[in-house]
Protein backbone atom coordinates (compact mmCIF):
# COMPACT_ATOMS: atom_id res chain seq x y z
CA UNK A 1 0.00 0.00 0.00
CA UNK A 2 3.03 2.25 0.47
CA UNK A 3 3.66 2.13 -3.29
CA UNK A 4 0.04 3.04 -3.98
CA UNK A 5 0.16 5.99 -1.57
CA UNK A 6 3.44 7.17 -3.12
CA UNK A 7 1.89 7.02 -6.59
CA UNK A 8 -1.13 9.03 -5.45
CA UNK A 9 1.10 11.70 -3.86
CA UNK A 10 3.29 11.86 -6.99
CA UNK A 11 0.50 12.10 -9.60
CA UNK A 12 -1.81 15.16 -9.56
CA UNK A 13 -4.32 13.19 -11.67
CA UNK A 14 -4.85 10.74 -8.81
CA UNK A 15 -5.62 13.56 -6.37
CA UNK A 16 -9.06 13.55 -7.97
CA UNK A 17 -9.72 10.24 -6.18
CA UNK A 18 -11.28 12.37 -3.45
CA UNK A 19 -14.30 12.69 -5.75
CA UNK A 20 -14.98 8.93 -5.62
CA UNK A 21 -16.33 8.95 -2.02
CA UNK A 22 -17.77 12.40 -2.70
CA UNK A 23 -20.01 11.24 -5.55
CA UNK A 24 -21.06 8.10 -3.65
CA UNK A 25 -21.98 10.20 -0.62
CA UNK A 26 -23.78 12.77 -2.76
CA UNK A 27 -25.91 10.06 -4.34
CA UNK A 28 -26.68 7.85 -1.33
CA UNK A 29 -26.59 10.27 1.61
CA UNK A 30 -27.56 13.66 0.20
CA UNK A 31 -29.71 12.37 -2.70
CA UNK A 32 -28.24 14.81 -5.19
CA UNK A 33 -29.27 14.51 -8.83
CA UNK A 34 -28.80 15.92 -12.31
CA UNK A 35 -25.84 18.11 -13.08
CA UNK A 36 -24.23 17.74 -9.64
CA UNK A 37 -24.00 13.95 -9.87
CA UNK A 38 -22.96 14.09 -13.52
CA UNK A 39 -20.02 16.44 -12.86
CA UNK A 40 -18.92 14.55 -9.73
CA UNK A 41 -19.11 11.24 -11.58
CA UNK A 42 -16.94 12.57 -14.41
CA UNK A 43 -14.34 13.86 -11.92
CA UNK A 44 -14.37 10.47 -10.15
CA UNK A 45 -14.00 8.33 -13.28
CA UNK A 46 -10.88 10.17 -14.50
CA UNK A 47 -8.54 9.15 -11.62
CA UNK A 48 -10.03 5.64 -11.50
CA UNK A 49 -9.07 5.29 -15.17
CA UNK A 50 -5.55 6.41 -14.24
CA UNK A 51 -5.24 3.77 -11.51
CA UNK A 52 -6.63 1.14 -13.86
CA UNK A 53 -4.10 2.04 -16.54
CA UNK A 54 -1.12 1.85 -14.15
CA UNK A 55 -2.29 -1.45 -12.66
CA UNK A 56 -2.78 -2.95 -16.12
CA UNK A 57 0.71 -1.89 -17.21
CA UNK A 58 2.18 -3.35 -14.02
CA UNK A 59 0.55 -6.75 -14.58
CA UNK A 60 1.62 -6.73 -18.24
CA UNK A 61 5.22 -5.94 -17.20
CA UNK A 62 5.26 -9.04 -15.01
CA UNK A 63 3.63 -11.45 -17.46
CA UNK A 64 5.47 -10.67 -20.71
CA UNK A 65 4.43 -9.45 -24.14
CA UNK A 66 1.99 -12.20 -25.14
CA UNK A 67 -0.07 -12.18 -21.96
CA UNK A 68 0.39 -8.43 -21.71
CA UNK A 69 -1.12 -7.97 -25.16
CA UNK A 70 -4.12 -10.09 -24.20
CA UNK A 71 -4.44 -8.14 -20.94
CA UNK A 72 -4.42 -4.84 -22.78
CA UNK A 73 -7.11 -6.19 -25.12
CA UNK A 74 -9.39 -6.97 -22.19
CA UNK A 75 -8.53 -4.22 -19.70
CA UNK A 76 -7.07 -1.38 -21.73
CA UNK A 77 -10.51 0.10 -22.28
CA UNK A 78 -12.23 -1.25 -19.17
CA UNK A 79 -13.51 2.17 -18.13
CA UNK A 80 -15.39 2.66 -21.40
CA UNK A 81 -16.56 -0.95 -21.29
CA UNK A 82 -18.01 -0.67 -17.79
CA UNK A 83 -19.78 2.60 -18.63
CA UNK A 84 -21.17 1.06 -21.81
CA UNK A 85 -22.30 -2.11 -20.00
CA UNK A 86 -24.08 0.03 -17.40
CA UNK A 87 -25.84 2.00 -20.13
CA UNK A 88 -26.61 -1.27 -21.90
CA UNK A 89 -28.40 -2.62 -18.85
CA UNK A 90 -30.40 0.62 -18.65
CA UNK A 91 -31.46 0.24 -22.28
CA UNK A 92 -29.71 3.47 -23.38
CA UNK A 93 -28.52 2.08 -26.70
CA UNK A 94 -27.99 5.51 -28.24
CA UNK A 95 -25.55 6.36 -25.45
CA UNK A 96 -23.79 3.01 -25.91
CA UNK A 97 -23.38 3.39 -29.67
CA UNK A 98 -22.37 7.03 -29.35
CA UNK A 99 -19.69 6.09 -26.79
CA UNK A 100 -18.33 3.37 -29.11
CA UNK A 101 -18.15 5.68 -32.11
CA UNK A 102 -16.84 8.52 -29.96
CA UNK A 103 -14.08 6.40 -28.43
CA UNK A 104 -12.87 5.31 -31.87
CA UNK A 105 -12.91 8.85 -33.28
CA UNK A 106 -11.49 10.47 -30.12
CA UNK A 107 -8.56 8.07 -29.90
CA UNK A 108 -7.70 8.18 -33.59
CA UNK A 109 -8.11 11.94 -34.02
CA UNK A 110 -7.92 13.88 -30.75
CA UNK A 111 -5.44 11.70 -28.85
CA UNK A 112 -3.24 11.13 -31.88
CA UNK A 113 -3.49 14.73 -33.10
CA UNK A 114 -2.70 16.21 -29.69
CA UNK A 115 0.28 13.84 -29.36
CA UNK A 116 1.65 14.94 -32.74
CA UNK A 117 1.11 18.58 -31.79
CA UNK A 118 2.72 18.36 -28.34
CA UNK A 119 5.67 16.35 -29.61
CA UNK A 120 6.11 18.60 -32.63
CA UNK A 121 6.21 21.71 -30.44
CA UNK A 122 9.30 20.29 -28.74
CA UNK A 123 11.02 18.50 -31.65
CA UNK A 124 11.29 19.73 -35.24
CA UNK A 125 10.30 16.32 -36.66
CA UNK A 126 9.53 12.96 -35.07
CA UNK A 127 9.68 9.43 -36.45
CA UNK A 128 7.55 6.39 -35.65
CA UNK A 129 7.03 2.85 -36.97
CA UNK A 130 4.77 3.27 -40.00
CA UNK A 131 4.24 -0.51 -40.35
CA UNK A 132 2.61 -0.73 -36.93
CA UNK A 133 0.42 2.29 -37.65
CA UNK A 134 -0.68 0.83 -40.99
CA UNK A 135 -1.64 -2.46 -39.31
CA UNK A 136 -3.82 -0.63 -36.78
CA UNK A 137 -5.37 1.51 -39.51
CA UNK A 138 -6.13 -1.62 -41.54
CA UNK A 139 -7.91 -3.20 -38.58
CA UNK A 140 -9.92 -0.02 -38.03
CA UNK A 141 -10.91 -0.03 -41.70
CA UNK A 142 -12.20 -3.59 -41.31
CA UNK A 143 -14.24 -2.56 -38.28
CA UNK A 144 -15.69 0.38 -40.21
CA UNK A 145 -16.81 -1.98 -42.97
CA UNK A 146 -18.44 -4.27 -40.39
CA UNK A 147 -20.33 -1.31 -38.93
CA UNK A 148 -21.29 -0.01 -42.38
CA UNK A 149 -22.84 -3.26 -43.65
CA UNK A 150 -25.87 -3.34 -41.28
CA UNK A 151 -26.63 0.28 -42.14
CA UNK A 152 -26.42 -0.46 -45.88
CA UNK A 153 -28.65 -3.52 -45.48
CA UNK A 154 -31.32 -1.46 -43.71
CA UNK A 155 -31.20 1.12 -46.50
CA UNK A 156 -32.07 -1.27 -49.34
CA UNK A 157 -35.43 -1.34 -51.05
CA UNK A 158 -36.56 -4.40 -49.11
CA UNK A 159 -35.85 -3.43 -45.52
CA UNK A 160 -34.66 -6.44 -43.48
CA UNK A 161 -36.35 -7.37 -40.26
CA UNK A 162 -34.91 -6.81 -36.81
CA UNK A 163 -34.17 -10.53 -36.49
CA UNK A 164 -31.92 -10.38 -39.56
CA UNK A 165 -30.00 -7.37 -38.19
CA UNK A 166 -29.53 -9.15 -34.87
CA UNK A 167 -28.21 -12.31 -36.52
CA UNK A 168 -25.95 -10.30 -38.80
CA UNK A 169 -24.59 -8.30 -35.85
CA UNK A 170 -23.77 -11.46 -33.90
CA UNK A 171 -21.93 -12.95 -36.88
CA UNK A 172 -20.00 -9.74 -37.49
CA UNK A 173 -19.16 -9.48 -33.78
CA UNK A 174 -17.60 -12.94 -33.86
CA UNK A 175 -15.63 -12.06 -37.02
CA UNK A 176 -14.27 -8.89 -35.41
CA UNK A 177 -13.24 -10.62 -32.16
CA UNK A 178 -11.48 -13.44 -34.04
CA UNK A 179 -9.73 -10.93 -36.29
CA UNK A 180 -8.53 -8.94 -33.31
CA UNK A 181 -7.18 -12.08 -31.61
CA UNK A 182 -5.32 -13.05 -34.79
CA UNK A 183 -3.98 -9.51 -35.04
CA UNK A 184 -2.47 -9.89 -31.57
CA UNK A 185 -0.82 -13.15 -32.60
CA UNK A 186 0.51 -11.52 -35.77
CA UNK A 187 1.96 -8.42 -34.09
CA UNK A 188 3.14 -9.96 -30.81
CA UNK A 189 4.38 -13.37 -31.94
CA UNK A 190 4.72 -14.42 -35.58
CA UNK A 191 5.86 -11.05 -37.04
CA UNK A 192 6.82 -9.08 -33.96
CA UNK A 193 10.13 -7.99 -35.53
CA UNK A 194 8.27 -5.59 -37.82
CA UNK A 195 6.52 -3.70 -35.04
CA UNK A 196 9.32 -2.51 -32.77
CA UNK A 197 10.05 1.10 -31.92
CA UNK A 198 12.13 3.20 -34.31
CA UNK A 199 14.08 4.41 -31.26
CA UNK A 200 16.64 2.06 -29.77
CA UNK A 201 18.31 4.35 -27.27
CA UNK A 202 18.27 4.06 -23.51
CA UNK A 203 14.85 5.23 -22.36
CA UNK A 204 14.73 3.67 -18.91
CA UNK A 205 15.32 6.97 -17.28
CA UNK A 206 12.28 8.39 -18.99
CA UNK A 207 9.77 6.01 -17.41
CA UNK A 208 7.39 7.77 -15.13
CA UNK A 209 7.08 5.04 -12.54
CA UNK A 210 8.12 1.52 -11.58
CA UNK A 211 5.65 -1.35 -12.05
CA UNK A 212 3.74 -2.37 -8.95
CA UNK A 213 4.10 -5.87 -7.47
CA UNK A 214 1.79 -8.36 -9.19
CA UNK A 215 -0.38 -8.98 -6.11
CA UNK A 216 -0.90 -5.26 -5.49
CA UNK A 217 -1.70 -4.62 -9.15
CA UNK A 218 -4.30 -7.42 -9.25
CA UNK A 219 -5.94 -6.21 -6.02
CA UNK A 220 -6.12 -2.67 -7.40
CA UNK A 221 -7.60 -3.96 -10.67
CA UNK A 222 -10.38 -5.70 -8.74
CA UNK A 223 -11.09 -2.75 -6.43
CA UNK A 224 -11.02 -0.16 -9.21
CA UNK A 225 -13.32 -2.29 -11.38
CA UNK A 226 -15.92 -2.35 -8.58
CA UNK A 227 -15.61 1.42 -8.02
CA UNK A 228 -15.87 2.17 -11.75
CA UNK A 229 -19.02 0.06 -11.83
CA UNK A 230 -20.58 1.99 -8.93
CA UNK A 231 -19.66 5.39 -10.34
CA UNK A 232 -20.78 4.38 -13.83
CA UNK A 233 -24.26 3.60 -12.51
CA UNK A 234 -24.47 7.12 -11.10
CA UNK A 235 -23.08 8.58 -14.33
CA UNK A 236 -25.58 6.78 -16.57
CA UNK A 237 -28.51 7.55 -14.25
CA UNK A 238 -27.71 11.28 -14.23
CA UNK A 239 -26.62 11.75 -17.84
CA UNK A 240 -30.04 12.38 -19.37
CA UNK A 241 -31.10 15.02 -16.85
CA UNK A 242 -27.70 16.69 -16.93
CA UNK A 243 -27.58 16.63 -20.73
CA UNK A 244 -30.90 18.44 -20.97
CA UNK A 245 -29.88 21.00 -18.35
CA UNK A 246 -26.55 21.63 -20.07
CA UNK A 247 -27.97 21.77 -23.60
CA UNK A 248 -26.47 18.45 -24.70
CA UNK A 249 -27.93 15.20 -26.03
CA UNK A 250 -27.12 11.59 -25.16
CA UNK A 251 -25.36 11.35 -28.49
CA UNK A 252 -23.01 14.26 -27.81
CA UNK A 253 -22.38 13.08 -24.24
CA UNK A 254 -21.50 9.58 -25.41
CA UNK A 255 -19.48 10.69 -28.42
CA UNK A 256 -17.46 13.43 -26.72
CA UNK A 257 -17.77 13.42 -22.91
CA UNK A 258 -17.69 9.67 -22.23
CA UNK A 259 -14.90 9.15 -24.77
CA UNK A 260 -12.71 11.91 -23.32
CA UNK A 261 -13.32 10.85 -19.72
CA UNK A 262 -12.71 7.17 -20.37
CA UNK A 263 -9.48 7.84 -22.25
CA UNK A 264 -8.07 10.36 -19.75
CA UNK A 265 -5.37 8.06 -18.40
CA UNK A 266 -4.35 6.82 -21.85
CA UNK A 267 -4.13 10.40 -23.07
CA UNK A 268 -1.80 11.29 -20.20
CA UNK A 269 0.56 8.47 -21.19
CA UNK A 270 0.34 9.28 -24.92
CA UNK A 271 1.01 13.00 -24.44
CA UNK A 272 3.91 12.28 -22.08
CA UNK A 273 5.46 9.87 -24.58
CA UNK A 274 5.21 12.41 -27.40
CA UNK A 275 6.92 15.09 -25.29
CA UNK A 276 9.77 12.64 -24.64
CA UNK A 277 10.20 11.90 -28.36
CA UNK A 278 8.71 8.44 -27.91
CA UNK A 279 6.12 8.88 -30.63
CA UNK A 280 5.86 5.13 -31.21
CA UNK A 281 4.41 4.87 -27.72
CA UNK A 282 1.90 7.65 -28.40
CA UNK A 283 0.80 6.28 -31.77
CA UNK A 284 0.56 2.77 -30.32
CA UNK A 285 -1.64 3.94 -27.43
CA UNK A 286 -3.94 6.03 -29.64
CA UNK A 287 -4.45 3.56 -32.47
CA UNK A 288 -4.22 0.48 -30.25
CA UNK A 289 -6.97 1.78 -27.99
CA UNK A 290 -9.20 2.61 -30.97
CA UNK A 291 -8.60 -0.86 -32.40
CA UNK A 292 -9.55 -2.46 -29.09
CA UNK A 293 -12.80 -0.51 -29.02
CA UNK A 294 -13.70 -1.33 -32.63
CA UNK A 295 -12.69 -5.00 -32.75
CA UNK A 296 -13.18 -6.08 -29.14
CA UNK A 297 -15.35 -3.80 -27.01
CA UNK A 298 -18.09 -3.16 -29.61
CA UNK A 299 -18.56 -6.88 -30.43
CA UNK A 300 -18.52 -7.79 -26.73
CA UNK A 301 -21.30 -5.27 -26.11
CA UNK A 302 -23.39 -6.81 -28.88
CA UNK A 303 -23.03 -10.26 -27.34
CA UNK A 304 -23.55 -8.94 -23.81
CA UNK A 305 -26.82 -7.26 -24.81
CA UNK A 306 -28.44 -10.70 -25.04
CA UNK A 307 -27.83 -11.13 -21.30
CA UNK A 308 -27.88 -7.59 -19.87
CA UNK A 309 -30.04 -5.43 -22.11
CA UNK A 310 -33.82 -5.29 -22.44
CA UNK A 311 -33.37 -6.30 -26.10
CA UNK A 312 -30.44 -7.41 -28.30
CA UNK A 313 -28.30 -4.56 -29.60
CA UNK A 314 -27.23 -4.50 -33.25
CA UNK A 315 -24.22 -3.00 -35.01
CA UNK A 316 -26.52 -0.71 -36.98
CA UNK A 317 -25.18 2.80 -36.30
CA UNK A 318 -26.66 6.00 -37.62
CA UNK A 319 -25.10 6.99 -40.97
CA UNK A 320 -23.30 10.02 -39.51
CA UNK A 321 -21.42 7.88 -36.99
CA UNK A 322 -20.29 5.42 -39.64
CA UNK A 323 -19.17 8.29 -41.87
CA UNK A 324 -17.16 9.89 -39.03
CA UNK A 325 -15.47 6.59 -38.14
CA UNK A 326 -14.63 5.99 -41.80
CA UNK A 327 -13.22 9.50 -42.25
CA UNK A 328 -11.23 9.17 -39.01
CA UNK A 329 -9.71 5.91 -40.27
CA UNK A 330 -8.92 7.51 -43.63
CA UNK A 331 -7.29 10.48 -41.87
CA UNK A 332 -5.12 8.17 -39.76
CA UNK A 333 -4.06 6.20 -42.83
CA UNK A 334 -2.95 9.38 -44.60
CA UNK A 335 -1.18 10.85 -41.58
CA UNK A 336 0.67 7.70 -40.50
CA UNK A 337 1.66 6.41 -43.92
CA UNK A 338 5.04 8.16 -43.97
CA UNK A 339 6.25 7.40 -40.45
CA UNK A 340 7.25 11.04 -39.78
CA UNK A 341 5.33 13.96 -38.28
CA UNK A 342 5.57 17.65 -37.35
CA UNK A 343 3.40 19.88 -35.19
CA UNK A 344 1.12 21.17 -37.98
CA UNK A 345 0.12 17.61 -38.82
CA UNK A 346 -1.33 17.41 -35.32
CA UNK A 347 -3.26 20.63 -35.89
CA UNK A 348 -4.88 19.18 -39.02
CA UNK A 349 -5.92 15.99 -37.23
CA UNK A 350 -7.39 17.90 -34.27
CA UNK A 351 -9.28 20.16 -36.70
CA UNK A 352 -11.01 17.10 -38.16
CA UNK A 353 -12.05 16.01 -34.66
CA UNK A 354 -13.35 19.45 -33.76
CA UNK A 355 -15.39 19.48 -36.96
CA UNK A 356 -17.14 16.26 -35.90
CA UNK A 357 -17.67 17.37 -32.28
CA UNK A 358 -19.07 20.76 -33.27
CA UNK A 359 -21.44 19.18 -35.77
CA UNK A 360 -22.78 16.73 -33.18
CA UNK A 361 -23.30 19.48 -30.63
CA UNK A 362 -25.19 21.74 -33.00
CA UNK A 363 -27.01 19.09 -35.03
CA UNK A 364 -27.13 15.75 -33.17
CA UNK A 365 -28.05 12.73 -35.29
CA UNK A 366 -31.13 10.67 -34.58
CA UNK A 367 -31.07 6.92 -34.88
Amino acid sequence: MTLLWHEIRRSPLLWLLVFVPTVLAAEHLFHAHGQVLFILAVLAIVPLAGLLSHATESVAAKTGDAVGGLLNATLGNLTELVIALTALGAGQYMLVKASIAGAIVTNTLFMLGASLLLGGMRYHTQDFNAASARLQAGQLFLATIALLVPSLASGTGEAPGQAFLQQLSVCLAIVLIVTYALGLVFSLKTHREFFGSVRHGDVKGEEEGEPWPLRLAICILGAVTVLVGLVSEIFVASVQEAAVAMGMTDTFVGFVVVALVGAAAEMTAAFSGARKNRLDLSVGIALGSATQIALFVAPVLVLASYFLGPAPMTLQFWPGAVAMMFLATLTVSLVCNGGRSAWFLGVLVIAVYLTFATTLYLLPPIL
